[in-house]
């Protein structure tokens, strides 16, 4: 699987020791072989976010708060921009992309959660209108609940988006009554394992993926699951990591992964490094 980063990484949209931080990148461009993605514009942001929300990004001239766990700063669009161009390439040449700031927690309208703009939901937009590909499952595994990612599909028949997360926990969305058609959330329980996540993956994603039928998947590829990730409390391992991504991948013809969480500096390489194995 083809890696996609870029450079300038490590040095936009610095956040001081907040835990979405440019060593994430760092740790991870030094660890794999990748080259480099390109920027979205703004067209393709706007596929997926409001006018309204790309201005206030792109407006940004000193260090702030956008919510109380959203930094932003003047290089913020820059990197967001670039974070999305190369989670679209991803999609088209089948690859991971190594990018930040994060992108699942951002809705239609509005940043929260580390994330500005929703770069999974921009690169299946981007495969449908300039790749032909009229059917995306989005799948995510990232601990958090990918409540921007649902937001920005509501009611939209042509996507399938699955959340496998913690419940309770930040955002507080993905509870066992929140499912619609086109969607499957997995809330499940603090201190779930390899197994649990398996169980339901197998029993559950697995199915209902199968009657959608996507010609591609695209994975927002969280590491935060981790037994070890300071910011949550499953006990997902890197075997069960390896797992999720190689059973994402046999879930259609064609598969693509986006980073979103994983904030174990130590951990993270490896974890990602399970995971392309599975993938391949």
């Amino acid at each position: 699987m083809e890696l996609i980063s870029h450079h300038d990484f490590v040095r936009l949209h610095p956040t001081g020791d907040h835990p979405e931080g440019s060593e994430r990148l760092g740790v991870l461009q030094d660890a794999f072989d990748w080259r480099e993605g390109p920027a979205a514009r703004r067209a393709d942001i706007e596929r997926c976010h409001s006018p309204t929300l790309v201005d206030l990004v792109a407006s940004i001239e000193q260090p702030t708060l956008l919510t109380l766990d959203t930094i932003a700063s003047n290089s913020t669009y820059e990197a967001a921009l670039l974070a999305a161009g190369c989670a679209m390439e991803a999609a088209r040449v089948g690859g991971f992309a190594f990018g930040r700031p994060p992108g699942h927690h951002a809705t239609h309208s509005e940043a929260m959660g580390f994330c500005f703009f929703n770069n999974v939901a921009v690169a299946a937009r981007f495969s449908q209108v300039e790749l032909g590909t009229e059917r995306i499952a989005i799948v995510d595994w990232d601990v958090h609940h990918g409540n921007g990612t649902e937001d920005v599909f509501a009611d939209d028949p042509s996507v399938f988006f699955v959340s496998l997360h913690q419940w309770p926990l930040y955002p507080g969305t993905g509870g066992p009554g929140d499912q619609r058609d086109g969607v499957l959330n997995i809330p499940l329980p603090p201190g779930s394992t390899d197994q649990d996540y398996l169980r339901v993956f197998d029993d559950m994603v697995v199915p209902a993926v199968a009657e959608f039928g996507p010609e591609l998947v695209l994975v927002s590829a969280g590491f935060d699951a981790h037994e070890e990730d300071p910011l949550a409390g499953m006990l997902v391992t890197e075997a069960g990591f390896r797992e999720l991504a190689r059973r994402s991948a046999a879930l259609a013809p064609r598969t693509a992964a986006v980073l979103e969480g994983g904030y174990n500096l130590e951990t993270l390489p490896r974890l990602v490094a399970a995971a392309l194995e599975g993938f391949s």
